[in-house]
Protein backbone atom coordinates (compact mmCIF):
# COMPACT_ATOMS: atom_id res chain seq x y z
CA UNK A 1 0.00 0.00 0.00
CA UNK A 2 1.75 3.62 -0.67
CA UNK A 3 0.50 6.34 1.36
CA UNK A 4 -0.06 9.46 -1.78
CA UNK A 5 2.26 11.79 0.08
CA UNK A 6 0.58 15.38 0.36
CA UNK A 7 1.70 17.71 3.73
CA UNK A 8 2.41 15.72 6.77
CA UNK A 9 4.93 15.69 9.46
CA UNK A 10 5.75 13.93 12.47
CA UNK A 11 5.04 14.56 16.67
CA UNK A 12 5.66 12.49 19.42
CA UNK A 13 2.48 13.38 20.50
CA UNK A 14 -0.62 16.07 20.44
CA UNK A 15 0.67 17.38 23.52
CA UNK A 16 3.90 18.02 22.38
CA UNK A 17 2.70 20.14 20.34
CA UNK A 18 2.97 24.01 21.61
CA UNK A 19 -0.26 25.98 20.60
CA UNK A 20 1.44 29.17 19.02
CA UNK A 21 2.66 26.37 16.13
CA UNK A 22 -0.95 26.56 15.06
CA UNK A 23 -1.68 29.85 14.83
CA UNK A 24 1.70 30.88 13.01
CA UNK A 25 0.34 28.60 10.39
CA UNK A 26 -2.87 30.59 10.29
CA UNK A 27 -4.48 26.94 11.32
CA UNK A 28 -8.00 27.92 12.97
CA UNK A 29 -9.42 24.42 12.94
CA UNK A 30 -8.20 21.46 14.15
CA UNK A 31 -9.28 18.21 13.59
CA UNK A 32 -8.44 15.50 15.95
CA UNK A 33 -9.04 11.92 15.90
CA UNK A 34 -9.80 10.81 19.20
CA UNK A 35 -8.73 7.08 19.61
CA UNK A 36 -4.85 6.71 20.56
CA UNK A 37 -4.55 10.52 19.61
CA UNK A 38 -6.64 12.09 21.91
CA UNK A 39 -7.03 9.33 24.57
CA UNK A 40 -7.65 5.29 25.21
CA UNK A 41 -10.55 4.04 22.38
CA UNK A 42 -11.36 3.07 26.41
CA UNK A 43 -12.26 6.13 27.38
CA UNK A 44 -15.67 7.69 27.03
CA UNK A 45 -15.01 11.14 28.96
CA UNK A 46 -11.91 13.38 28.21
CA UNK A 47 -8.47 12.66 30.34
CA UNK A 48 -7.04 16.54 32.00
CA UNK A 49 -4.65 16.38 29.31
CA UNK A 50 -7.57 16.29 26.67
CA UNK A 51 -9.40 18.85 28.85
CA UNK A 52 -6.27 20.97 29.28
CA UNK A 53 -5.50 20.79 25.43
CA UNK A 54 -8.68 21.99 24.82
CA UNK A 55 -9.27 24.53 26.24
CA UNK A 56 -5.91 25.98 25.69
CA UNK A 57 -6.44 25.56 21.91
CA UNK A 58 -9.82 27.80 22.39
CA UNK A 59 -8.21 30.05 24.38
CA UNK A 60 -5.88 30.54 21.24
CA UNK A 61 -9.24 31.08 18.82
CA UNK A 62 -8.64 27.08 17.50
CA UNK A 63 -12.02 25.45 16.84
CA UNK A 64 -11.26 21.71 17.76
CA UNK A 65 -13.10 19.24 15.77
CA UNK A 66 -13.20 15.03 16.97
CA UNK A 67 -13.15 13.31 13.75
CA UNK A 68 -13.05 9.49 14.31
CA UNK A 69 -14.01 6.37 12.83
CA UNK A 70 -15.81 5.46 16.36
CA UNK A 71 -19.49 4.56 16.58
CA UNK A 72 -21.49 7.92 16.97
CA UNK A 73 -22.74 7.50 21.07
CA UNK A 74 -18.91 7.48 22.23
CA UNK A 75 -17.71 10.45 20.21
CA UNK A 76 -20.53 12.15 20.84
CA UNK A 77 -20.39 11.75 24.79
CA UNK A 78 -16.84 12.47 24.38
CA UNK A 79 -17.39 15.86 22.38
CA UNK A 80 -20.44 17.21 23.73
CA UNK A 81 -18.10 16.84 27.59
CA UNK A 82 -15.49 18.94 25.88
CA UNK A 83 -18.13 21.64 24.04
CA UNK A 84 -17.08 20.67 20.88
CA UNK A 85 -18.05 19.63 17.37
CA UNK A 86 -17.46 15.98 16.09
CA UNK A 87 -17.98 13.94 12.98
CA UNK A 88 -18.32 10.30 14.28
CA UNK A 89 -17.82 7.19 11.83
CA UNK A 90 -15.98 9.45 9.49
CA UNK A 91 -15.11 6.21 7.64
CA UNK A 92 -10.95 7.66 7.19
CA UNK A 93 -9.26 7.14 5.08
CA UNK A 94 -12.16 8.27 2.90
CA UNK A 95 -12.48 12.29 3.04
CA UNK A 96 -16.56 12.32 2.04
CA UNK A 97 -17.60 13.40 5.70
CA UNK A 98 -14.74 15.90 6.14
CA UNK A 99 -15.12 17.53 2.78
CA UNK A 100 -18.80 17.54 3.50
CA UNK A 101 -18.36 19.04 6.76
CA UNK A 102 -15.50 21.33 5.77
CA UNK A 103 -18.09 22.80 3.19
CA UNK A 104 -21.23 23.06 5.30
CA UNK A 105 -19.21 24.56 7.96
CA UNK A 106 -17.37 27.59 5.33
CA UNK A 107 -13.70 26.71 6.26
CA UNK A 108 -11.38 26.79 4.31
CA UNK A 109 -8.78 24.11 3.65
CA UNK A 110 -5.51 26.15 4.38
CA UNK A 111 -7.39 27.18 7.93
CA UNK A 112 -7.41 23.51 8.57
CA UNK A 113 -4.94 20.67 9.91
CA UNK A 114 -5.66 17.02 10.68
CA UNK A 115 -3.82 15.43 13.55
CA UNK A 116 -3.90 11.58 14.40
CA UNK A 117 -1.74 8.24 14.92
CA UNK A 118 -2.38 6.51 11.84
CA UNK A 119 -0.78 7.02 8.07
CA UNK A 120 -3.39 5.03 6.12
CA UNK A 121 -6.96 6.65 8.22
CA UNK A 122 -5.66 10.13 9.42
CA UNK A 123 -2.60 10.83 7.11
CA UNK A 124 -5.07 9.54 4.33
CA UNK A 125 -8.22 11.03 4.74
CA UNK A 126 -5.84 14.28 5.45
CA UNK A 127 -4.59 13.67 1.81
CA UNK A 128 -7.87 13.11 0.21
CA UNK A 129 -9.28 16.14 1.81
CA UNK A 130 -6.20 18.26 0.40
CA UNK A 131 -5.16 19.65 4.39
CA UNK A 132 -1.91 19.73 5.80
CA UNK A 133 -1.72 16.75 9.05
CA UNK A 134 0.74 15.71 11.29
CA UNK A 135 0.86 11.89 12.23
CA UNK A 136 1.34 11.18 16.22
CA UNK A 137 2.53 7.51 18.24
CA UNK A 138 -0.12 6.44 19.61
CA UNK A 139 -0.21 7.27 22.89
CA UNK A 140 -1.43 4.10 24.66
CA UNK A 141 -0.46 0.75 23.75
CA UNK A 142 -3.91 -1.15 23.15
CA UNK A 143 -5.84 -0.99 19.97
CA UNK A 144 -9.07 -2.03 18.87
CA UNK A 145 -9.52 -4.86 16.83
CA UNK A 146 -9.41 -2.99 13.68
CA UNK A 147 -6.52 -0.72 14.01
CA UNK A 148 -4.59 -3.90 15.36
CA UNK A 149 -4.91 -5.11 12.15
CA UNK A 150 -4.51 -1.27 10.27
CA UNK A 151 -0.96 -1.19 12.46
CA UNK A 152 0.31 -4.25 10.51
CA UNK A 153 0.58 -1.94 7.47
CA UNK A 154 1.45 1.11 9.26
CA UNK A 155 4.28 0.02 11.48
CA UNK A 156 6.38 -0.91 8.04
CA UNK A 157 5.81 1.91 6.11
CA UNK A 158 6.47 4.42 8.97
CA UNK A 159 10.15 2.65 9.23
CA UNK A 160 10.02 2.48 5.30
CA UNK A 161 9.28 6.55 5.82
CA UNK A 162 11.77 6.73 8.80
CA UNK A 163 14.48 5.12 6.82
CA UNK A 164 14.35 7.72 4.01
CA UNK A 165 14.15 10.95 5.51
CA UNK A 166 10.25 11.06 4.88
CA UNK A 167 8.85 11.54 8.32
CA UNK A 168 10.00 14.67 9.36
CA UNK A 169 9.56 16.77 12.76
CA UNK A 170 6.84 18.89 12.79
CA UNK A 171 9.16 21.95 13.80
CA UNK A 172 11.11 21.59 10.88
CA UNK A 173 9.15 20.73 8.39
CA UNK A 174 6.35 23.60 8.26
CA UNK A 175 9.21 25.92 9.29
CA UNK A 176 7.95 27.47 11.73
CA UNK A 177 8.49 26.69 15.87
Amino acid sequence: MCIRRKVFAHAKSIYDIEIPFYTQLGIKYLLLDLDNTLDSYRIYYPTLPAINLINDLKDHGITPIIVSNNKGKRVQTYAHFLGIECISSAMKPFAKKIKSFLKASGIKHDEVMLIGDQLITDIGAANAADIIAILTDKIVNEDQWTTRLNRLIDIPLRKNLKKKGKLPDWRTFYGKS
